[in-house]
């Protein structure tokens, strides 16, 4: 059996997409946008961009001779303005066409960075809250135009007609809305008021509100920019800067710092936290671009170490998204991001010269912003490095005092180590840092760049320990069986005993052991019980003398002075675990359940003896 021959078609046949608008609107609706309320956002995007392109026209056109205006009563959703209008056949093109700009267009081309959106899906918008829109537009590039009316559905069906040029005296281009029956949250009156407001508070051109109950039209954006604005003194312009700052991001700023960089033509204020927030927790920042809202969440216009502030600001060259609600990732935002990372550091600068007090106000909520600057800007480290604050075995304070009290500094590698010893040390006149805060290890490391006459060395167990007192012979022989008994009972942690005097008397123990030799020692652990084998091999290669922690008793203290006297073994053996147990939970480090075991079973064992005794 032999089949028929296929016809043949060697070039194929061309063939073009078919688009279900309804389908593109759901993932519009759910993938693009983050909500229905960006359908007044590219109206106005719209609008503004046809007001630009009638300038370029009517350059001579007096300032505010064209503007925008909206109208919303409940049953529709208008948008008017007085800009360059469409033919039939930008209609055609425009309008009907999926994903084709009138800004690409080839008249306006050279001006495609005076415009707003780059896109032209945005009139796709209008159907998350509209079945249906209504184009009525007459072109002020032909003279003598006529008016023309598009239709669009949510079916991706449309009509286009042509009417009298009386039907739309003046050039320029309204689009209506019906907004369907579960769309009237974005649609309501008072919402349209309220989403102009937010999105075009700060455009160029004049736009209006009417919701149809008789009353004249209201400025959506009455003023200019407040940076836009003259001020009678430099005084008045900080104030009404920090009251924008304070009326648009909801706090009162510590200070406010004023953003203009004109390569970009951009404009703005920087408001500095008056509290600490989380390290890298970065906040966003309401971004505008040619005067309308793009993004409040805008993280990506300053670098990672400036949590410290919240930015308004206007561009006039950086690119946005497709959804216009975040910006383009390239040259132009890497350059516009180190030019402001360069303002904020230029005013911590300032401050540190000539504002000590509003300095100590930023560092005291901010330190660690800026020690997260300080490690990888030398400026900023010497600058401010001796100002910042560390936890010390002084209390709180600047390196820069702590520095004149103590010529050698000492820093601990991790919190644990430093609560272990902070108390000891202090007695013994160590000058001690905490260095296991993020960044600050390494920032102490680096103070010598700044004060030569200091040295800085991390706290070694062994320099701790030399600062102790060694008892007299004739103690040392008395408490010799005891610190026998102990170090039998606590070579289960690889722990050496010993009786030392040091301050504070109150303090009975000292438990001596760094995260370094506790790891070590677990891995000589897992070396022994792997013996054998290509792994323990691997392990017995690595395998060194594991230093041993060790507990040193006060032999100023009370409790130990009758401790190392006690005769009965097992009494001795349980008083020495429970001190290990209580050195331990002293230096707050995490117990391995052994020691948590240990010091259960102590107590109670001591408590045992206690009522046998009372008994």
């Amino acid at each position: 059996m032999t089949l028929p021959d296929a016809p043949s078609n060697p070039a194929g046949t061309d063939r073009t997409f078919q688009v279900d608008l309804r389908g593109l609107v759901d993932l519009l609706s759910h993938h693009l946008y983050s909500s229905p309320r960006v359908y007044l956002r590219e109206l106005l995007q719209n609008a503004v961009d046809a007001l630009t392109a009638r300038h370029s026209l009517e350059p001579a056109a007096p300032a505010g001779s064209f503007g925008i205006r909206l109208y919303a009563d409940g049953s529709v959703v208008r948008v008017e303005d007085d800009g360059v209008g469409l033919t039939e056949s930008d209609v055609h093109a425009f309008l009907a066409t999926i994903g084709r700009s009138s800004k690409r267009a080839e008249q306006v081309a050279e001006q495609r960075g005076d415009f707003i959106g780059q896109f032209g899906i945005g009139l796709l918008s209008c159907f998350l809250v509209a079945d249906e829109i209504h184009v009525v537009s007459r072109s002020a590039r032909t003279p003598d135009a006529p008016a023309v009316e598009w239709r669009g559905r949510g079916d991706g069906s449309y009509t286009v007609r042509t009417l009298r040029a009386s039907a739309r005296p003046r050039p320029g281009t309204t689009v209506t809305l019906t907004p369907r029956a579960d769309a009237g949250e974005w649609t309501r009156p008072a919402q349209v008021w309220a989403l102009a407001g937010h999105f075009g508070s700060l455009l160029r051109h004049p736009v209006t509100f009417d919701d149809g109950t008789g009353g004249t039209g209201v400025a959506v954006n009455p003023e200019p920019a407040p940076w836009a604005r003259a001020y009678p003194t430099p005084g008045a312009r900080s104030r009404a800067l920090a009251a924008y700052g304070e009326e648009v991001l909801g706090f009162t700023p510590l200070d406010t710092i004023e953003l203009d960089l004109p390569a970009v033509g951009l404009k703005g204020i920087a408001c500095v936290l008056p509290q600490a927030v989380p390290a890298g927790r970065r906040h966003g920042h309401r971004v505008h671009v040619k005067g309308m809202l793009l993004s409040e969440q805008a993280d990506e216009i300053l670098p990672e170490w400036a949590f410290f502030v919240r930015c308004v600001v206007d561009a006039e060259s950086l690119r946005p998204t497709a959804s216009r609600e975040s910006l383009y990732e390239d040259d132009t935002l890497a350059a516009v991001r180190d030019a402001l990372a360069e303002r904020l550091r230029a005013w911590i600068a300032r401050a540190a010269a000539s504002d000590p007090d509003l300095l100590a106000r930023f560092l005291h909520a901010h330190h660690l912003a800026v020690k997260s600057l300080a490690v990888h800007d030398d400026e900023i480290l010497r600058m401010l490095l001796p100002w910042l604050p560390f936890e010390t075995t002084d209390g709180h304070t600047t390196l820069d005092e702590f520095a004149r009290t103590h010529r050698t500094v000492l820093v601990t590698s991790s919190v644990e180590e430093f609560r272990q010893v902070a108390a000891i040390a202090s007695a013994a006149g160590l000058g001690v840092v905490n260095g296991g805060y993020t960044y600050d290890r390494e920032l102490v490391h680096r103070l010598p760049e700044i004060r030569p006459q200091t040295s800085v060395a991390d706290l070694d167990p062994a320099t701790l320990t030399a600062h102790l007192d060694p008892v007299d012979r004739e103690t040392e022989l008395a408490a010799a069986a005891y610190l026998a008994r102990a170090r039998e009972a606590l070579a289960v942690f690889d722990c050496d005993v010993a009786l030392r005097t040091f301050q504070p008397a109150s303090a009975p123990a000292l438990l001596v052991d760094s995260r370094e030799a506790r790891h070590e020692r677990t891995r000589s652990q897992l070396a022994r019980e792997q013996e054998g084998g290509l792994w323990g091999d691997i392990l017995g290669a690595l395998r060194q003398e594991a230093p041993r922690a060790q507990l040193i008793l006060n032999q100023l203290n009370p409790l130990v002075r009758t401790a190392v006297a006690i005769d009965e073994p097992e009494l001795a053996r349980t008083s020495a675990e429970a001190l290990y147990g209580q050195a331990a939970l002293l230096s707050r480090r995490p117990l391995r359940p052994a020691e948590s075991s240990l010091i259960n079973r102590s107590f109670l064992d001591l408590l045992a003896h206690a009522l046998r005794k009372d008994n």
